[in-house]
């Protein structure tokens, strides 16, 4: 099967989340599979940067606007695990400072620079190799989907090609004014409730909710939430029209980058069978955050995290004070909200042995917090799918999570202490507060502790499971679009 990815984001080129991880990481499992894969993403700025010398491949493609054309070339960004990479090169609109905006807010021409990638992408493959379905991410590469069934429609080359949408996160929606109708030369009667339109706008990600042959997201609680006024972010009819076409499939985890049995990032590597390299990367931790004779009775929680109100950071706050008076040290990594960047470390200064924030992202820390603490959290508003909570699990470091979407998938709590860790339910801090003590209160029993972190190293998140299941969605697209 010739498989091509539309995406805004891919590691390690161009990366904001989980989305560049999942286009790097899949791809290359679905080639182990003995499927053809190829990766298109646009060429910004950063990725110039990163890529020393790029070999054009198609010198010109003409993209029509309303009065006048811009024009991409594609270049090859190589091989590598046997996955095809191409960048999308067209300074004017992608080389910028950042991805999608400025510290002001959105760039305001995104919707023809994503609109214009996207058509780009399909005439890109009606040279290179057009393939047997598509599969294009979020609101970015939706219309990718939308232009398959409409400017494309006559088009013999692609009438039965069919398309996949993945939303990682329904929260985005790629919002623009209608004359995007014109701009993108889409026809008007696309304009209206059941497809485009949403509140006198143009809806990218409704539109590929619409036009899509099937819709997958990340998890599979994630797929019910999103039908729901709570999480569906008001799709929610939407994606209930398309109920049978959607899909969840859990992320899986790079286990090349994160195992505690090679990672390069952590003072000493441990595996279920021998946890002595884990005291060893507890130790370092506390050295990284300064954090002087701590005992080991007492429980290291980490939080690696998007300082942000989605993540539950406000339910930490709120339990702040309280958390302090047990035995736990906390350490935080992370950034967003300017709101928690201030008020974090102002809350860490009151407890200055037993809490450190980092307001900042820094991948190598990141990878001795989760190999160095006892407990991690994500006390998550909604989590799609997550990928924190996989990779802690695989370091024997428990999680404690609000059961929504992926972490409602991927973490099991038992009475009798046989899970793989802790949850608690509804909008409540309280909850959070007791579902911790429930951790602590097992990192106590040192018998019961160690089992769970050998039960959680040897769960299996690898992405194997996850590729069959796309490969199930795109057989069932291409044979529904050959019928």
């Amino acid at each position: 099967m010739h498989i091509v990815f539309a995406a805004s984001e891919c590691a390690p080129w161009a990366k904001t989340g989980g989305l560049a991880d999942v286009i790097s990481a899949l791809p290359k499992t679905l080639v182990k599979m003995g499927h053809k894969v190829q990766v298109y993403i646009p060429y910004y700025r950063q990725v110039a940067k990163a890529v020393s010398k790029a070999q054009v491949v198609l010198p010109s493609l003409t993209v029509p606007f309303p009065s006048y054309n811009r024009f991409a070339r594609v270049l090859d960004g190589g091989i590598a695990d046997g996955v095809q990479m191409y960048f999308v090169d067209m300074p004017e609109l992608f080389d910028r400072e950042s991805f999608y905006s400025t510290p002001s807010g959105d760039y305001p021409d995104n919707a023809e620079r994503f609109g214009a990638f996207c058509r780009a992408v399909l005439e890109a493959t009606k040279i290179i190799g057009v393939p047997d379905v598509f599969h294009v991410h979020d609101w970015q590469t939706a219309m990718a989907a939308v232009m398959l069934r409409s400017i494309y429609y006559f088009d013999p080359v692609f009438r039965k090609v069919p398309a996949v949408l993945t939303i990682h996160n329904a929260g985005y929606h790629g919002w623009f004014p209608p004359r995007t109708m014109e701009t993108l030369l889409l026809p008007w009667d696309m304009f209206t409730m059941d497809k485009l339109e949403q509140y006198d706008q143009v809806n990218f990600l409704k539109g590929g909710v619409v036009y899509a042959d099937a819709i997958t997201t990340v998890s599979q609680t994630y797929a019910q939430e999103i039908q729901t006024a709570e999480f569906g972010n008001g799709l929610e009819d939407s994606f209930r029209r398309r109920a049978s076409d959607l899909f969840g499939i859990l992320n899986g985890a790079d286990y090349g980058e994160w195992n505690p049995e090679t990672d390069p990032h952590i003072a000493g590597h441990y595996t279920a069978g021998k946890l002595a390299g884990k005291q060893e990367c507890r130790r370092d931790l506390l050295h990284a955050f300064h954090l002087e004779d701590i005992s080991d009775e007492t429980a290291v929680i980490g939080v690696v995290s998007r300082l942000a109100t989605q993540k539950g950071i406000d339910f930490i706050v709120d339990i702040l004070d309280r958390l302090m008076q047990e035995d736990v040290v906390l350490v935080m990594l992370g950034n967003g909200e300017e709101y928690y960047e201030r008020l974090l470390p102002e809350m860490a200064a009151r407890y200055p042995g037993k809490m450190r924030v980092q307001v900042r992202f820094d991948n190598v820390m990141a990878h001795k917090i989760e190999a160095g603490a006892d407990i991690f959290l994500m006390p998550s508003r909604y989590e799609p799918g997550g990928l924190n909570q996989i990779y802690s699990l695989k370091y024997g470091t428990i999680p404690v999570v609000r059961a929504t979407g992926g972490l409602q998938d991927s973490i099991h709590e038992r009475p009798d202490g046989g899970g793989n860790g802790f949850k608690f339910w509804g909008y409540d801090s309280d909850a959070l507060l007791d579902a911790i003590q429930r951790a602590l209160a097992t990192f106590r029993d040192k018998k019961t502790w160690t089992a769970m972190m050998k039960r959680a190293m040897a769960e299996d998140f690898s992405w194997e499971k996850p590729a069959q299941e796309y490969v199930r969605v795109y057989e069932r697209v291409i044979q529904n679009r050959s019928s």
